[in-house]
């Protein structure tokens, strides 16, 4: 006879979808799914009834259309006769430039402010909190407007650098003498900095792009170069400490390869610097930087480097007390304690929020338009939007490459989290 507890299996049930645990997360997500297809197809139907209504459609033709506007400021060939596609690129490029170079100005400042704020000498430590609490709670479009105006407004004009042979013979200065070396010059139209030349340069050859110059091609082999082989010297004194307990100096063998092969490769090209002569009314010879990118970068560099001195202090307060007083013990000096035992491990605390101060800095540079620099939101999404009338596919394009760059840094950014992060065993 059969047991009464041995129960025929009964079968599968809808009501299971909902009550039964094994059954239920699934049917949940299958319910969310289909309510967002269902509302991304209304959007996507309502649009095309609006455009269809305005007597437009939805294409990206418009991007080989010629573009008919100038550029400042361009890291590729462009005039006014290039397309739209071209005249976005250029944006791209810029917006990328200001990015680089914003996120690498904010880190140094980041870091230095946020040392210093730990500082045992209250008047640094003090100027230090000056200095981050000023920027960080003050909107950056503002910092922008303001460097805008120091700029514009106090800043000399380029003739203010003028020198005459009468000057010259009754001794008297111009009004205004370059920086830097003597080889920048800060006027209220644009900064003139030195240009790169090579006197025997390797040429260069044409792509579909721009130009690639040999030279520069030249200079990041010999500079890679260098980086391989010193990594392969360090693994290799890395497993003589291990073996021995003794490190074999290499600080003199990365030096010598991180800079010889790239100065033997600048000097066999014959590399100089054009520096920036008055001729006229303007500064010739060398490079013009539109003010409009010396204060977007200023501005990011400084409002972002006080969000990371604020991450590099938190990240040098959570080491413990313990690992100082230990280096302290075996005789390492306060800087050589914090370069080579509190950083590295503030790291594994510091890179992920500076992941995030990184992807607002680079979707602040948008802020670009306030002082007329012509990023990617003033090309695709400036001009060409206004002489197009295609906002919808100019806005979406716009997104999706802001959606991507952010997607790249992170991504870069993650992978070296992942190299300096603590590993358990």
């Amino acid at each position: 006879m059969t047991s009464m507890t041995d129960a025929p299996e009964q079968g599968f049930r809808l009501r299971q979808l909902l009550y039964d645990t094994r059954y239920r997360s699934l049917t949940i997500q299958v319910i969310v799914f289909m309510l967002f297809m269902l509302g991304a197809a209304w959007v996507v139907d309502n649009t095309v009834r609006n455009l269809q209504a305005l007597g437009k459609d939805f294409n990206f033709g418009f991007l080989f259309n010629r573009a008919g506007y100038d550029i400042g400021q361009t890291l590729i060939p462009y005039t006014n006769d290039s397309t739209h596609a071209r005249a976005a690129l250029v944006g791209f490029l810029n917006t990328l430039l200001i990015s680089l170079m914003g996120c690498i100005a904010a880190t140094v400042i980041g870091v230095f402010v946020g040392v210093l704020r730990l500082s045992k000498n209250w008047l640094v430590s003090r100027l230090m909190t000056v200095y981050v609490e000023v920027f960080r709670n003050i909107p950056v479009l503002l910092w922008i407007l303001i460097i805008l105006a120091i700029f514009t407004e106090i800043m000399p004009a380029p003739n203010a650098y003028r020198v005459t042979d009468q000057m010259l013979a009754e001794g008297v200065q111009p009004a205004a003498s370059p920086i830097l070396f003597g080889s920048i010059a800060l006027t209220n139209r644009y900064t003139a900095i030195p240009s790169v030349s090579f006197s025997r340069s390797l040429g260069e050859f044409d792509t579909a792009l721009m130009p690639v110059s040999i030279n520069v091609l030249a200079m990041i082999a010999a500079l890679a170069i260098g980086i391989f082989i010193n990594r392969r010297i360090l693994a290799k004194a890395k497993v003589v400490q291990e073996a021995t307990g003794v490190r074999p100096t290499t600080w003199w063998k990365t030096t010598l390869l991180l800079i010889g092969p790239l100065v033997a490769v600048m000097v066999a090209l014959g590399f100089h610097l054009n520096e920036p002569v008055l001729r006229g009314f303007n500064f010739v010879g060398g490079v013009n930087v539109t003010n409009a990118f010396v204060v977007l970068w200023l501005a990011l560099s400084l409002y972002t480097g006080a969000f990371i001195a604020e991450i590099v202090r938190a990240g040098i307060l959570a080491v413990s007390q313990g690992q100082t007083e230990a280096a302290f013990a075996l005789g390492l000096r306060a800087s050589r304690t914090m370069r080579l035992v509190i950083l590295p491990q503030a790291l594994r605390v510091i890179i992920p929020p500076l992941i995030s101060q990184f992807l607002n800095l680079t979707k602040n540079s948008s802020l670009a338009i306030a002082v007329g620099y012509m990023d990617l939101r003033g090309t695709l999404g400036g001009i060409t939007l206004n002489q197009t009338g295609r906002e919808l596919e100019c806005i979406l394009l716009m997104m999706l490459i802001y959606l991507a760059l952010s997607l790249v840094i992170s991504g870069v950014m993650n992978v070296y989290n992942s190299a300096v992060k603590l590993k358990e065993r």
